[in-house]
């Protein structure tokens, strides 16, 4: 039997991206997102219009994609509710997001540059994807967001997730990644710890606080 029913909340499972990119005044930034998907060389990332990293990935046309492993899901929650845009709307300060400038020690994680590209990597993160913008195209659904079309120009692995004898693979059972599904960090299968977000954003069945 299936119900028909108006779902508020469409994430069935998208892994978690820290976004890297420079701010107005060249400092780095990193925003913890997961309307993200590949083909090819390709991403496509949707952002919301309001957000810090829509305005840097405008201005500056590049970014870097980290992608946190499960095991960094309290660096990636730490960062959640925190925006680098000082001008918040209300209805995010009554989710309880607050400013933060500094993304990177919020998170406990490391800036690293970028070799092709000015925005910053996170040293911790597994994988690391340096990307150019090609393209902004507003949501037809959605005005309130932007799908950035991102063409991927150096990829960092680290070298224990690389199949043994090649130079261009990973390791799909070594590679354990951040899934973010309905607002809940999945990681090993199963879910890992409360989210900030959906605690933001009031979704129902999550995990109890913790103590």
């Amino acid at each position: 039997m299936h119900k028909v029913t108006d779902l508020k909340v469409l994430y069935f499972g998208t892994p978690v991206v820290l976004i890297g990119s420079r701010n107005e005044d060249g400092g780095a930034n990193l925003a913890p997102m997961s309307s993200a998907w590949w083909l090819g060389q390709s991403c496509v990332l949707g952002l919301g219009n309001g957000s810090q990293t829509c305005a840097n990935l405008r201005r500056e046309g590049e970014c870097v994609l980290n992608l946190p492993c499960a095991a960094q899901v309290d660096a990636v929650d730490a960062l959640a509710l925190l925006t680098a845009n000082p001008h918040i709307a209300q209805y995010r300060r009554e989710q309880g997001y607050r400013h933060e400038r500094d993304k990177f020690g919020a998170a406990g994680l490391t800036e690293l540059p970028g070799e092709l590209v000015r925005a910053p990597r996170a040293a911790e993160c597994p994988v690391q994807l340096e990307c150019r913008v090609e393209a902004a195209t507003p949501l037809a659904g959605n005005e309130g967001c932007t799908a950035f079309e991102v063409t991927v120009v150096r990829a960092h692995v680290d070298e224990r997730l690389i199949v043994p004898g090649t130079d261009h693979y990973v390791d799909p059972v070594g590679w354990d990644p951040l899934i973010m599904k309905f607002c809940e960090f999945f990681g090993e299968g199963r879910r890992l710890t409360p989210s900030r977000l959906a605690e933001g954003w009031r979704m129902p069945g999550r995990l109890p606080a913790a103590v």
